[in-house]
């Protein structure tokens, strides 16, 4: 006899696959509950449990990532991809694209278009970087071994926007960071474009102090999904802004310090860093 973990799980996946073939007819939490045999409420209780997210921002997802891919591959109009979306008009697919993407579907659509870039190269304790950032905040920063391979990567991201080789005001701020100038950490503005799942787990990440350490759970836990580790492991391994969203403070709850975007050994050096500086002041 399966014990109830198992039929909360195999009711979950049933939901998923539900909501995957149906989200063109965009069902609501009762319609997909229905499925299930459970109530809105203990339904929308055990989703979230188990996949980290609610069943509508579950939907979200689906919803977007079919979106996009009308938008970019099949080059559909704004109206169109309303439509086989199954979204009531554009301006729920544009609050869509903002809620989760932080952008318009235009934006996203055209690349990044009419957006300026500055980027700039420059030296830190654990090697070369690349910092880029909009007139909002720093959009990206990343340690790198090739400024032409970094550079190519960055464009990936916005392919049609302009970009500047020129060190800015917002940059300079957040290069405080490496020549110990702590006091400038509040005046450091980003500009991110993630779900709303990302941006609360990197809210989380910011929090966890210097030569501190949390583990994946750790940080499950404290955005209230005690069952998505998983989950907020891949949300720390897309984080596009290194050391500044300190994704190398939180380790494998054995004690490992587990793999890193930017390569194991630097996180091992940036954590043996954070903790004499720590230990020194």
């Amino acid at each position: 006899m399966k014990d109830q973990d198992n039929i909360n799980f195999d009711r979950i996946a049933t939901a998923i696959g539900y909501i995957n073939t149906h989200f063109k007819q965009q069902p609501s939490l009762e319609e997909v509950a229905e499925v299930v045999h459970l109530s809105p409420y203990h339904f929308q209780r055990i989703f979230k449990e188990w996949a980290g997210v609610s069943p509508k921002k579950f939907l979200q997802y689906i919803s977007i990532e079919y979106a996009k891919k009308l938008l970019k591959e099949d080059q559909a109009t704004l109206f169109e991809t309303s439509y086989e979306t199954g979204l009531s008009g554009t301006s729920r697919l544009h609050d869509l694209f903002i809620n989760i993407e932080g952008m318009t579907p235009a934006e996203y659509k055209n690349g990044g278009k009419n957006m300026s870039i500055n980027y700039s190269f420059a030296d830190s304790p654990f090697g070369n970087i690349l910092v880029a950032s909009t007139p909002k905040g720093i959009c990206h920063l990343a340690f790198i071994k090739d400024e032409e391979l970094a550079f190519n990567q960055l464009k990936q991201q916005y392919p049609n926007a302009s970009f500047h080789q020129k060190t800015d005001f917002i940059q300079q701020n957040a290069l405080f960071i490496f020549t110990h100038d702590w006091k400038k950490l509040n005046e450091i503005k980003l500009h991110l474009k993630g779900t709303d799942f990302q941006i609360k787990v990197w809210e989380t990440l910011v929090k966890i102090p210097m030569g501190k350490l949390a583990t994946y759970g750790q940080v499950a836990r404290e955005i209230q999904n005690p069952k998505a580790s998983r989950a907020v492991g891949s949300a720390i391994g897309d984080n596009p802004v290194a050391f500044l969203i300190p994704c190398h403070r939180v380790i494998q709850s054995s004690g490992k310090f587990g793999q890193y975007h930017w390569g194991s050994n630097r996180k091992t050096a940036m954590i043996g860093w954070e903790a004499a500086q720590t230990i020194s002041k």
